[in-house]
């Protein structure tokens, strides 16, 4: 999207310190922030006003470049939708409570995508699939390979022969019924897609707060 690499440096330039940094290492993503180069709308750009004060993710593309940032999103982390009346952080083991609003905001005619296409080029036998971005973020922080849809009805067609050349395509389930239901769906149209429940009502990332990294590795069989 138009603009997306001059917000991504921007907004990444406003992190460290920021109430982003300070979400990110609750959710214990904190040593993948620089990979994902995660940025903090402190001072909006023009157009990105009512968006301040949200967590930017972008999309990186995997040769970088003048266009390496295929587009960004926000991510509300406001005090009132994501922590509780103690303060504490409800995510990632409790629902966040975004009332009026959706958690994300995508740009204004951007179209689906897969978050960290850079996995897909890495020279390995398995790739994990999850549905949001920090659930692919909790993968790669334990060394896994790991790509992220944006939601249930955000899946192409085209997401498919990428994933061909993998010897197995770990999908995650999340730990409700749609959840289930969406990995089931997109497992049957991949000959090589296995999926994996984390139980609990897990999904990734909480398993990852709760267990640690080698417990999530332990759950697709790496050591």
């Amino acid at each position: 999207m138009p603009g997306s690499v001059e917000a991504a440096k921007t907004y990444y330039q406003q992190f460290r310190g920021s109430p982003a940094e300070e979400y990110i290492t609750a959710r214990r993503l904190e040593d993948v922030a620089e990979k994902f180069t995660l940025g903090y709308v402190g001072s909006a750009l023009t157009g990105h006003e009512q968006r301040a004060r949200s967590l930017v993710i972008p999309y990186l593309r995997p040769a970088g470049g003048l266009h390496g940032v295929a587009t960004i999103r926000f991510r509300c982390i406001a005090d009132e939708c994501v922590r509780d009346e103690a303060g504490n952080y409800l995510a990632p083991d409790r629902k966040e409570a975004h009332q009026g609003h959706g958690k994300y905001l995508t740009l204004p005619g951007d179209m689906p995508r897969l978050f960290n296409t850079r996995a897909l080029i890495t020279a390995a036998p398995s790739i994990v699939v999850t549905e949001g971005e920090f659930d692919a973020m909790a993968w790669e922080s334990a060394g896994v390979p790991a790509i992220a849809y944006q939601g249930t009805s955000s899946w192409r067609d085209h997401f498919i022969p990428p994933l061909l050349g993998f010897g197995t395509v770990f999908i995650i389930a999340d730990g409700d019924k749609p959840g289930m239901e969406a990995a089931e769906k997109l497992a049957a149209r991949l000959p090589n897609a296995k999926v994996i429940v984390l139980g609990e009502g897990h999904d990734s990332n909480s398993f990852l707060h709760e267990h640690g990294a080698a417990a999530l590795r332990e759950r697709i069989g790496l050591l």
